[in-house]
């Protein structure tokens, strides 16, 4: 893995129940992630995705495409556009520094209306070069705060 390679992208349909879940799941019970007339209420057009449902996303896109020997060390990612369901969010990524099994990645989150999340995961990786970038799934990974 080298600076500059860049991981495959990672589609990913945007769902009513994908967002409804992940707030769910992380007990995140803002209506704005439930309520669709309660989100236009406050301004929204419908409901939206929440952070921490990007921030599990973002880590299965590099674990996923890392293999089962990367462990994520540190993500730091910023929201932008928000997701709305029916729209796609396509994932992408590029490796910015590479320092023995320590690899760093600039990841970018697009849909339809823009950039939805840009950030940085910094992963390692055991076994580097064997099935790097594959597309193969993690057993696990471990996310340091």
């Amino acid at each position: 893995m080298n600076v500059g390679d860049t991981l495959a992208p990672l589609e990913i349909p945007v769902t009513r129940t994908l967002i409804v879940a992940g707030a769910i799941a992380s007990r995140d019970y803002q209506d704005v992630h439930h309520d669709a007339s309660l989100a236009r209420e406050k301004g929204s057009p419908d409901i939206f995705m929440n952070i921490l449902t990007t921030n599990g996303l973002v880590g299965r896109y590099i674990t996923d495409r890392l293999g089962p020997g990367a462990v994520l060390r540190k993500v730091a990612i910023r929201l932008g556009a928000p997701n709305y369901p029916g729209d796609t969010m396509v994932l992408t990524g590029t490796v910015v520094a590479v320092d023995g099994d320590r690899v760093e990645i600039r990841v970018v989150g697009a849909n339809g209306i823009g950039h939805h999340v840009t950030g940085t995961v910094t992963v390692t990786v055991t076994g580097m070069g064997t099935g790097a970038a594959t597309g193969t799934a993690a057993a696990s990974a471990e996310v340091a705060a």
